[in-house]
C-alpha cells in the first residue's frame, strides 16, 4: 500500500523500493475495512470493477454484533450517520419512545439492506442513495481522508493476499523496485540514522527515508532504532487470534454485506464473506483460553467447511510504538500500532499513516517539527480508536463469566470515565466525545451504546416538552425507504457476479 501510494503521490520524482522476504509470510487476515479506505484506491485511480473481482472484494455496509447484549441479540453499527428532528438526533427521540431493544432497525436504513443481504448498488452501478457524494472516481479527482466531507454508505472486505499481490503489479508497472531477499542487518550513519539495509543476495540497499513495514516485529522502529512499545494490554486484554479460510459456495449461501462480530466466552469472533470463501477467526484473551481450546470453538463456530483446513495461529502485539516517526524512519501499520480488529481498523492506520507522511514528507532539513506534527496526529488517532474500542467491552450487557465480568473491572483511557458519564445524559456529540481525528464520529458512539446496553442512557429531557410529530414521520419514512430499497436493490451477490 505505502509503495503504491507513493508512487502515485510523486511519481518519478522519487525512487521507490520494496525489500521483502519470500520466507516472512504475511499475517494474512486484514480482510475488513474502514468506510475511507475507498479514497486510499480513489487516489491510486482504481475504480471498483479493476480491483475488486481481483481480490474477490465483496461490499461492507457495516458490523453486526452478535450476542455482546445478551445471546441471541444482534444489532449493527453501520457506516449511516444519524438524521435529526428539531435538532436532535433520531436516537434521542427513539430513546423518548422506545418500543425494543433493537434501535438500528428504526434508526438506520442499512439494518435492512444487511439483513435482506442487498448491495449497495444497482446493476446499473448506481448508488442506492445519490445525495452520497462520490468523489474520486478518476485520477483527476483524487481525494483523501480530509475530504471525508458525507459519510460514504460501505466499506469492503476483500483477500489480503490478493490486494497485495494487486498492489504489487501496480506499484512495480508504474517504477516502483521490488526486490525479493532477506535483511540480515541495518547500517546506520554517525548520527543514528539508518543508511542502508544489507540483504542476503543484493548487498545493501541504500536510501533517504526507510518505511518500516515489518509488522509486529518492528525490526527498523523498535529493534534498531530502540523505540519503545506502549501496551494497550491493561485495558484491551485480547492478545492472540486464530483464523480460517473457509471455502463456501456463495450463490447457494448468500453474501451478507457487512462483518460479523460474535461475542465468546473469551473474546468475539469474525466473519468475513468474501466472494468464495468466508474469512473467520476467533480473537481470544490468553488468560482466559488456550488456544487449543479457542481452536476447537473457531471449527464448531465454522462448521463442517473448516474440516481438514489448517488453521493460522496470530499473537498480537496490541499497542503502539511511542513515535511512528524516529531519525529517518517512519512505521507504518503494525510496527507503529495495532488495537485489534474489531472495528476494522488496521487497514485505516495504514492509509493514515502513508496520507500523513504525503503531507509531512521530508525535505534534507529533516525537520523536528514537521516530525512531531506526524507522531502527534497518528498517535491521537491509534489513541481514539483504543478509548472507542474499550468501550465495546465496558459497555456490553454481556456479564456471564469472568472474562466478560472483568471487562468492565479494566483500566479506562483518561478521560473516558467522564465521558460515560456525560453519555448518560446526553448522548455522544461532536464536542463529548474524543476531541482527535480516529476516524470514528458521534454516531458510531451512538450505535455502540444503545446496541451494546450496559450504560443506561437518558433522553433529553426537552423532547417530553416538544411535539414529536416531526420524530414520527421521519420513523415512518425510515419505514418506508427501508422497505423501498430491499424491494429494488439486488442481492449483494447478484451485482459482484455480473461485476466478476
Amino acid at each position: 500500500m505505502t509503495a503504491a501510494y507513493l508512487r502515485a503521490a510523486f511519481g518519478e520524482r522519487i525512487s521507490v523500493t520494496v525489500v521483502e522476504s519470500k520466507r516472512i509470510k504475511t499475517i494474512g487476515v486484514g480482510e475488513a475495512t474502514f468506510s475511507t479506505v475507498r479514497h486510499f484506491f480513489s487516489y491510486l485511480g482504481l475504480p471498483e470493477n479493476v480491483w475488486m473481482p481481483r481480490c474477490n472484494a465483496t461490499y461492507k455496509l457495516g458490523i453486526r454484533f452478535e450476542n455482546w447484549r445478551r445471546k441471541g441479540h444482534y444489532f449493527y453499527h453501520p457506516f449511516e450517520r444519524l438524521r435529526k428532528v428539531d435538532g436532535f438526533p433520531i436516537t434521542d427521540w427513539w430513546l423518548d419512545r422506545r418500543t425494543g431493544d433493537r434501535f438500528d432497525q428504526d434508526v438506520f436504513l442499512m439494518a435492512a439492506i444487511c439483513d435482506a443481504e442487498r448491495s449497495p448498488r444497482h446493476l446499473d452501478g448506481t448508488l442506492f442513495e445519490q445525495e452520497f457524494k462520490e468523489r474520486g472516481d478518476s485520477e483527476a479527482e483524487r481525494s483523501t481522508l480530509a475530504e471525508q466531507d458525507t459519510q460514504f454508505p460501505y466499506a469492503y472486505q476483500f483477500d489480503a493476499s490478493l490486494l497485495a499481490e494487486f498492489l504489487t503489479e501496480y506499484a512495480t508497472e508504474r517504477g516502483a523496485r521490488h526486490i525479493e531477499d532477506d535483511v540480515v542487518e541495518v547500517a546506520q550513519d554517525e548520527r543514528g540514522f539508518i543508511s542502508a539495509v544489507r540483504t542476503r543476495e543484493h548487498g545493501d540497499v541504500e536510501g533517504d527515508l526507510f518505511v518500516d513495514c515489518t509488522g509486529f516485529r518492528g525490526l527498523l522502529i523498535n529493534q534498531t532504532l530502540d523505540v519503545p512499545f506502549q501496551s494497550f494490554q491493561d485495558m484491551l486484554p485480547n492478545d492472540s487470534a486464530v483464523a480460517l479460510r473457509v471455502p463456501v459456495d456463495m450463490e447457494q449461501r448468500g453474501l451478507r454485506p457487512c462483518t460479523t462480530a460474535t461475542a465468546q466466552d473469551a473474546g468475539w469472533i469474525w466473519t468475513i464473506p468474501l466472494f468464495g470463501r468466508v474469512g473467520t477467526g476467533y480473537v481470544y484473551a490468553s488468560d482466559y483460553t488456550t488456544p487449543e481450546e479457542a481452536e476447537r470453538t473457531l471449527r464448531e463456530f465454522a462448521g463442517p467447511g473448516a474440516e481438514g483446513l489448517e488453521a493460522n495461529h496470530i499473537k498480537m502485539r496490541v499497542g503502539r510504538s511511542r513515535s511512528s516517526w524516529v531519525k529517518n524512519c517512519v512505521a507504518i501499520g503494525l510496527s507503529s500500532g495495532f488495537v485489534e480488529p474489531l472495528e476494522s481498523t488496521g487497514i485505516f492506520f495504514i492509509q493514515q499513516g502513508i496520507e500523513e507522511l504525503v503531507k509531512h514528507f521530508p525535505d534534507e532539513s529533516w525537520d523536528p517539527g514537521v516530525q512531531a506534527s506526524y507522531n502527534r496526529t497518528v498517535a491521537d488517532a491509534i489513541d481514539g480508536v483504543r478509548e472507542f474500542l474499550v468501550l465495546h467491552y465496558r459497555c456490553a450487557a454481556r456479564a456471564d463469566n469472568d472474562y466478560w465480568r472483568d471487562a468492565k473491572k479494566r483500566v479506562l483511557p483518561d478521560g473516558l470515565a467522564e465521558r460515560l458519564e456525560i453519555w448518560k445524559s446526553r448522548t455522544p456529540t461532536a464536542e463529548n466525545i474524543y476531541p482527535h481525528y480516529h476516524g470514528f464520529e458521534a454516531y458510531s458512539y451512538h450505535a455502540m451504546l444503545l446496541g451494546l446496553g450496559g450504560l443506561e442512557l437518558r433522553p433529553p429531557a426537552a423532547l417530553r416538552l416538544m411535539d414529536g410529530a416531526g420524530a414520527e414521520r421521519e420513523f415512518q419514512m425510515l419505514r418506508d425507504q427501508s422497505k423501498e430499497l430491499v424491494s429494488r436493490l439486488p442481492s449483494q451477490y447478484e451485482y459482484l457476479a455480473q461485476m466478476h
